[in-house]
Order: structure tokens, then C-alpha cells, then sequence
């Protein structure tokens, strides 16, 4: 259909896309957005501390009253304690730490090599469920998911007579629209623990979390979700792009300093997996709880799970260049640790905006007062359970469209539902379920992602009239099945009652 100026006229989607482009994009960036936060919070402390705002809280009876956080006295505490805010933020310790060992493993080349050679030695029937495997798990690997294994499906599903379009669509969409689901306890898992523990220590004081609480849930929705992915790509996305007319691509061969480097790394991690059962498996394991015997409750496995994630990344990434050639010198190791923790700068001053404003949030008292105020409206009216939970990732997956960011969004999330639905009695690891499976599902569409970008300028190569509306169209279909699909898991999971991992029940008590 085309209009007098001969333009054609946008679709209700691409124009609806549009809006939230351009709305995403009045939004200041996350770091300054903290800040305008705190101030809000400042404000709002005092006006809800001037009409007496309290509630009562359920388990111990106490009254809770908002703070007026705009006095000397707030002032001087906020002095006093701004540096400690800081410090003692746990996500802050916890993802530098893994950074290390991650980061490593990235910068020596050990990922991207790797995810070439799982692509390129794969079989043509197996090749599509592999490629979205391996995107699944590659989320485990940072950025290296979706700016390296797109480009590189793309051209590998070109020599076996796909459409180049197909394998940056399906490696784009399942690495970004699983991101949460994984075989593997990566960076996002760590980073989203250290913000659920603070908002549930506003409850339970004593409540730690672990960065496997997740695990059995999400290992589970990986597979489900690769099965979803393979039915997507060929129901929609061969069927859409049909035949590639143009120059066919070859990928580079992996060379004999990269297999000698792929074959190190293999050893040294069977060596260390070897050692990590060794130390498990006997009934006097010394990563086993030294007073039950437990592998997973309150064992040193699962508590030191950071560090022992950290060396699982560092150890392969080191042999990897030691064997690849990509580290030569102790300066070549020390260069690419010092490159791998310079990505990290942004995060830094995100993590210091956040710790102030969950401390202001915190000392305001209005963190609990909106949770149990939230709770008492919820239970009042029965809107609980199951289509509560379908909400909350509803609500998320929107709020996703607009704050790319996974840890801005929990950083704000956090502290209003996890104590939340701790007052309506479901345990922290079952909101932050919740939350990830929302935070996930409408990554491929998000303009807010700068991934996206980074993969229509792939598309050009392959298409110069190719524009994000032809992109974002070609990946919804993976974000509404992958939304459908993760909601009746999680429903079907809760009927079930399973805990969704280690020390992760659905319900508190």
C-alpha cells in the first residue's frame, strides 16, 4: 500500500517499534538515570514522612515509618557511609571477581575460536539445533554470544544453502531471547544474585543468596527452549528469507596454532573438573558442608561457586593463549586482563550510582512500606498466584523494551518485588526467575540493546536495503514463542512445586 508521496506506508508494528525507539531514547542513560532516582527518592522520603506514611509488617508486628532522608542528620550519615555503600555492594566484588576468568578466556580468543569450531565441524542435519545451542550457552561468554557467533552462523549456514539472513536471525535471537536460560552459571547469573540478596536483606536480614539458586530451572528451560528455537527457525525464518542469490562466503579455517590452543584448553579444563570431583564426590569432600555431608546446601561448592566459575573460565583462556600464541609474554597475560577489567569502567560507576540509591531507598524505609502496602492490595483483591506471576514478567518484558540494561532494571525491580512477593511468601529465587525470564524474552527486539545495531550492519552485507524493521520482524517470532513458551514452563514448574535450584524453593516458608 503506498501513500500520494510514494513512500510506503509504515505497518502498525514498525510504527509501534518506532515509538519505543524513540522514547527509549529520551531516557537518560542508566548511570544518570540512578542519580535522578536518588533524588526522587530524597524527595519522596520527606513528603511520605511528613503525612506519617507506615505500615505494619506481617511476620514481626513492627511498625515501619518512611524517613526524612532530607535533614543534617541523613546528610551526615550519608557522608559518613557513601564509600562503604560502595564498597560492600556484593554484585560489585562478584562480577570483577568472574570478570577476571571470563575476560580472560575472551580476550585471549579462546571463545570465538571455540564457537568456530563447534559451528564448522558440526554436521548439516544437526547444524541449525547446534548453532542454537551453542548461542544458548554463549551467553556464559559475554559479549562474545551475540557479536561473534551471528556473523559466523551466517556464514557457515550460507555454505550449506541457507539464506545468510537465517544465521544471524536465529543466532541473535536465541543467544538474547534465552539469555537468562543456560547449562552453565555465567557472569548474568552472579550479577543478578548480588542485587536480589540486598532487596531481600530488607525482609530477612540474614538472607544470602548464590549464584546457582537459578540453576535447575534454567538448565531445564535451555533445553526447552532450543527445541522452541529449531520449530521458530524453520516454520518462519528459512521460509521468510528463501534463497540466497548472492556471493556464497568462505568462513577461514581454524589454524594449527588455534587447534593446538582449542586442544590445551581442553585438557587443562578436564584436569580441572577432574580435580573439582575429586573433591566432591568422597563423603569427606572438602567442598562438601563440613557438618552434613551436603553437596549443595551450605557446601563450600556453592557458596565459593564465584571463584571456582572464575578459574573454570580462567584456566582454558589462559592455555588457549599460551597454546594459540596469543599470549606470548607475562606483559601479553597482563595486557589482556588489564583490556578485560577496562570494559568493566561503565559498570563500576553504574554499580556506585545504584549502591547509593538502594542505600537512600533502604534508610527511606519506603522499600518495605510499598512491598507490604503492594502485598495487602494483592492478597485483597486475589491476584496472586499464576496470573501474578504472568504479569510481573509481562510488566518486565515492557520494561525491557525501554531499559536494556539487565542490572539497571533489578537494581530499580529489586527492592519493590522481591520483598514484595516475600510478604505474599515466594522465595527471592523464584522472583528473580520471574524477573529474568521477563528480561529475556524481548531482548532480540529491543532497539535499547546496541547488539542490534552491530547485527543490521551485518545484514548489510548480505542485503544493502535491509533496515531494522526487517530485522526486528524476522526476530519477533522467536521473542513470542520464547515468551509463551518460558510462561507455561514456569507455571508448570511451580504447580509442580521444584525448587528452581540449589537453597531455591518457590515458597519462603
Amino acid at each position: 500500500m503506498t501513500i500520494d508521496n510514494g513512500k510506503k506506508k509504515k505497518s502498525f508494528f514498525n510504527r509501534m517499534l518506532d515509538s519505543i525507539e524513540y522514547a527509549g531514547n529520551k531516557l537518560p542513560d542508566p548511570i544518570v538515570l540512578f542519580f535522578i532516582l536518588c533524588g526522587i527518592v530524597l524527595v519522596v522520603s520527606a513528603i511520605t514522612s511528613f503525612f506519617n506514611v507506615s505500615a505494619v509488617h506481617p511476620v514481626t508486628g513492627e511498625k515501619i515509618e518512611a524517613q526524612n532522608l532530607l535533614t543534617g542528620t541523613s546528610f551526615a550519615d550519608f557522608l559518613t557511609t557513601m564509600v562503604k555503600n560502595f564498597t560492600d555492594f556484593p554484585p560489585l566484588g562478584m562480577v570483577l571477581v568472574m570478570m577476571l576468568g571470563v575476560g580472560l578466556a575472551e580476550q585471549s580468543g579462546f571463545f570465538s575460536t571455540l564457537m568456530k569450531k563447534a559451528v564448522t565441524s558440526t554436521p548439516k542435519k544437526v547444524l541449525i539445533p547446534s548453532i542454537i545451542l551453542i548461542a544458548i550457552i554463549g551467553n556464559a561468554a559475554g559479549d562474545a554470544g551475540p557479536i561473534v557467533l551471528p556473523p559466523l552462523a551466517a556464514t557457515v549456514l550460507m555454505a550449506f544453502g541457507y539464506h545468510p539472513m537465517v544465521g544471524l536471525v536465529v543466532a541473535y535471537a536465541s543467544t538474547l531471547g534465552a539469555f537468562a536460560a543456560n547449562l552453565i552459571i555465567g557472569m548474568s547469573d552472579t550479577l543478578a544474585t548480588g542485587f536480589t540478596e540486598i532487596a531481600a536483606q530488607t525482609v530477612n536480614p540474614d538472607y544470602t543468596a548464590n549464584p546457582a539458586m537459578n540453576y535447575y530451572f534454567l538448565a531445564v528451560s535451555a533445553i526447552f527452549l532450543l527445541f522452541v528455537s529449531v520449530w521458530v527457525t524453520h516454520k518462519f525464518t528459512i521460509p521468510r528469507f528463501g534463497v540466497y542469490t548472492g556471493e556464497i562466503q568462505q568462513l577461514d579455517e581454524i589454524t594449527a596454532d588455534e587447534k593446538r590452543g582449542l586442544r590445551w584448553a581442553g585438557i587443562s579444563t578436564v584436569v580441572f573438573l577432574g580435580i573439582i570431583l575429586a573433591l566432591v564426590i568422597p563423603e569427606n569432600g572438602i567442598l562438601r558442608n563440613p557438618e552434613t555431608g551436603s553437596i549443595l546446601e551450605g557446601s563450600p561448592l556453592i557458596t565459593g561457586i564465584v571463584p571456582l566459575l572464575t578459574i573454570f573460565f580462567f584456566i582454558p583462556g589462559l592455555f588457549y593463549g599460551l597454546g594459540a600464541k596469543t599470549i606470548k609474554t607475562s606483559k601479553d597475560f597482563g595486557d589482556m586482563l588489564g583490556k578485560a577489567m577496562s570494559t568493566m569502567g561503565s559498570y563500576i560507576v553504574l554499580v556506585f550510582a545504584a549502591a547509593q540509591m538502594l542505600a537512600f531507598f533502604a534508610a527511606s524505609n519506603l522499600g518495605p512500606i510499598i512491598a507490604i502496602k503492594g502485598a495487602d492490595f494483592l492478597n485483597s483483591v486475589g491476584f496472586t498466584g499464576i496470573p501474578l506471576f504472568i504479569a510481573f514478567i509481562l510488566f518486565v518484558a515492557l520494561v525491557n523494551l525501554l531499559i536494556g540494561s539487565a542490572s539497571a532494571k533489578w537494581a530499580i525491580l529489586a527492592p519493590i518485588f522481591v520483598p514484595m512477593f516475600m510478604f505474599l511468601d515466594y522465595h527471592p529465587a523464584f522472583t528473580q526467575i520471574l524477573y529474568r525470564i521477563g528480561d529475556s524474552i524481548t531482548n532480540p527486539i529491543t532497539p535499547m540493546l546496541p547488539y542490534l545495531v552491530l547485527l543490521l550492519s551485518f545484514a548489510k552485507k548480505y542485503d544493502k536495503n535491509v533496515g531494522l524493521g526487517t530485522l526486528i520482524s524476522a526476530l519477533f517470532p522467536y521473542t513470542l514463542f520464547f515468551g509463551i513458551f518460558w510462561i507455561i514452563i514456569v507455571v508448570i514448574w511451580f504447580l509442580l512445586g521444584i525448587p528452581v535450584g540449589p537453597a531455591g524453593p518457590i515458597y519462603l516458608n
